[in-house]
């Protein structure tokens, strides 16, 4: 994993996040925005695991709904996001691989 993708990554996710988890999960995936997508996926099914609202009468009130769809926001920006190790759009080429035939049979 290159500097660039590693900062990259650092501004999806945050500062705070595991290097080494990122580098070991690049290493798996080979994406950049895959890696990010994963985490992303994995902070909502932990957030989603738990009550997104829990109420104590008169003392607090905890609600995580918006940081649900803060997280879901950002996963869906994440489509549109230029990784640093995205191909450019000249450079992918699609090759198609047809057998040629004769029109009529040979003689």
């Amino acid at each position: 994993m290159t500097p660039e993708v590693l900062a990259w990554l650092l501004a999806q996710l945050g500062p705070s996040t595991d290097q080494d988890n990122l580098a070991a999960r690049y290493a798996r995936l080979g994406s950049a925005r895959l890696v990010a997508g994963e985490v992303l996926a994995e902070r909502r099914a932990s957030l989603l695991a738990e009550p997104l609202r829990m109420t104590v009468d008169g003392v607090v009130t905890i609600d995580q709904s918006n940081n649900l769809a803060g997280l879901e926001r950002q996963i869906v920006q994440l489509s549109d996001a230029t990784a640093p190790d995205d191909a450019a759009a000249g450079d992918e080429v699609d090759l198609v691989a047809a057998p040629l035939l004769r029109d009529r049979r040979a003689r």
